[in-house]
C-alpha cells in the first residue's frame, strides 16, 4: 500500500474524519491496477489514491459512499471488467472496502471539571472522544490529553471538525444553561446513538419550554436522557462521569435502562 495514503488516512482520522479504504485484493485477466492498489474515499466522494480510474473507480466511490451511509463496516465487491459491463479490460477485480474512523464517538459539549472527567472515563472504556468548548483554556490537549479538542463559537462546530453520525454519543454540559440550550438546538435533527444533558429537573424543564417555543423538535427533546446518568447518588465529577458512562454503556450494549431505574427506585 502507498505510504502517502496511509499518512493521509492517519492524519484525517486523527482530526476526526472518516472514510473507506478500498483495496484490490484479487485480480484475474487484464485489470487497470494490480493487487494491493488502494484508494481512500471520503463521505463527499473525494479521493486520495486510485484503483485504476474509469468506470471501476466511479462505481467503487459510489459503493463506498453507500457503505458509509449504511452503518456497515466492510464490503467485498467483485467487478467484472468485460465489455458487457461497459469495460474493455476483459478481467475481473475484487475490491475490499473497510470503513475507517467511524467508530463509537463520545462528543462532549463543555470542557469543565465534569466534562473532563467524562472524557477520561469515556476514553478508558473505549470511546473515541471529542470535546468542544468555546474557551481554549479548557479544551486543549494539555488539559484533556485523551480527547480531540474543538474550540470555536458553538454555531460554527460543523465547520470545525464535529461530525455527528449514528455512532455519536453526545453529552451536553457546558458552562451555563443558555449555552446548554444552544447545544441542544444545534444538534436538533442530527443523527446520534445517545444524547444526554446534565442538570436538575427544573432546569431541564425550563430549557425544554424555551426550545419548544423556538421550534426545536419535540422528538429531539424527548430522545435526550435528562437528567443524565444512572441515579447512583453521584457527587464528585468522577462519580458523575461513572454514572453517565454507565448509562451510555447500557445504551451501547442494549441494556435494560428502564429496569435499572426501576430497581433503583425500589431500593
Amino acid at each position: 500500500m502507498d505510504r502517502d495514503i496511509l499518512n493521509v488516512i492517519h492524519s484525517e482520522v486523527e482530526a476526526g474524519g472518516f472514510g473507506v479504504l478500498c483495496t484490490v485484493t484479487e485480480e484475474s485477466g487484464s485489470t487497470p491496477r494490480s493487487k494491493g492498489a488502494s484508494m481512500w474515499v471520503r463521505i463527499d466522494g473525494s479521493i486520495s489514491g486510485t484503483i485504476g480510474g474509469g468506470l471501476i473507480e466511479f462505481e467503487a466511490i459510489n459503493k463506498a459512499k453507500e457503505l458509509l451511509n449504511s452503518g456497515e463496516s466492510m464490503l467485498v465487491w467483485k467487478k467484472d471488467l468485460t465489455e458487457r459491463n461497459g469495460m474493455l479490460c476483459g478481467g475481473a477485480a475484487t475490491i475490499y472496502m473497510e470503513v475507517i474512523g467511524r467508530e463509537d464517538e463520545l462528543v462532549i459539549f463543555g470542557g469543565g471539571h465534569v466534562g473532563k472527567a467524562v472524557a477520561e472515563v469515556g476514553a478508558f472504556v473505549g470511546f473515541r472522544v471529542t470535546i468542544w468548548d468555546e474557551r481554549k483554556e479548557f479544551a486543549n490537549k494539555e488539559n484533556i490529553p485523551c480527547a480531540r479538542s474543538v474550540v470555536c463559537p458553538i454555531d460554527d462546530i460543523y465547520n470545525n471538525g464535529i461530525d455527528l453520525h449514528d455512532r455519536s454519543y453526545v453529552v451536553i454540559m457546558t458552562r451555563g444553561h443558555s449555552l446548554d440550550a444552544e447545544a441542544v438546538a444545534i444538534t436538533d435533527k442530527m443523527p446520534g446513538a445517545y444524547y444526554g444533558m446534565i442538570g436538575s429537573r427544573s432546569k431541564i424543564e425550563s430549557i425544554r419550554k424555551t426550545l419548544l417555543a423556538r421550534g426545536v423538535s419535540q422528538e429531539h427533546l424527548d430522545r435526550i436522557h435528562q437528567p443524565i446518568g444512572l441515579p447512583i447518588k453521584a457527587e464528585t465529577p468522577e462519580e458523575i462521569a461513572v454514572s453517565i458512562l454507565a448509562e451510555m454503556i447500557a445504551v451501547r450494549r442494549g441494556g435494560d435502562l428502564a429496569g435499572l431505574r426501576k430497581a433503583n427506585l425500589s431500593d
